[in-house]
């Protein structure tokens, strides 16, 4: 069975989704942080799996489920801090991050029957999860980092290691105010989007 790891910053003002800030405050950036991930560790905690990690920078809240091991993310670059997360793994792993509040148990469940990677491409050219079958923290150190060119480098990575790499689908990352109304839309039923209505229409019924 599957080890699944949430690398994920603590929800506070100023230190999470300053991208969002305008048009939001940086109060009301954490307060969409904390939703999308407490949709995060709720699908996960959904998903069967042989471990679930949180791999956090900062203290753990009462956002945190039951159920998960927090793991405190190593000093470094994120290249190191997903390393790192892969490190305290044994057998088949997925790492996914906080940004994306519109996955699901179904897009967690992984098999590597025909495949030695998992690789979830994201529409602003990085990615939104990876799965090894055999964990190896030297396929992520090296890689640039949040730059349009990421996820290209990482799965050209995995493929140059011999990798038989099988991609899950596109998902969009939860950076920018656009972002965030287009993922509110495709999953309206999510912590993310009733936080994001509350923020954008106060008072609405």
């Amino acid at each position: 069975m599957t080890t699944l790891l949430v690398i994920a910053k603590e929800p506070r003002p100023g230190k999470v989704k300053t991208r969002l800030t305008p048009p939001f405050s940086p109060a009301q950036a954490a307060a969409l942080a904390e939703a999308a991930l407490a949709d995060t560790l709720r699908a996960v905690a959904a998903t069967p799996a042989r471990r679930r990690l949180l791999v956090l920078e900062g203290r753990p809240g009462p956002w945190v489920p039951d159920g998960f091991e927090v793991v405190p993310q190593c000093p470094g670059g994120l290249d190191e801090r997903l390393a790192d997360a892969f490190a305290h793994c044994t057998g088949a792993a997925l790492l996914v991050g906080m940004d994306t509040p519109q996955i699901t148990p179904d897009l967690l469940a992984m098999d590597f029957t025909d495949c030695d990677a998992r690789f979830g491409p994201a529409e602003d050219g990085g990615f939104w999860a990876l799965g090894l079958a055999r964990p190896e923290p030297a396929l992520l150190r090296g890689v640039p980092m949040s730059v349009p060119e990421t996820g290209r480098v990482q799965r050209e990575r995995l493929v140059a290691a011999g990798l038989r790499v099988r991609e899950l689908p596109r998902l969009r990352d939860v950076d920018s105010a656009a972002d965030a109304r287009e993922v509110a839309a495709l999953a309206p039923d999510t912590a993310f989007a009733a936080r994001l209505a509350a923020l954008t229409h106060p008072g609405a019924s």
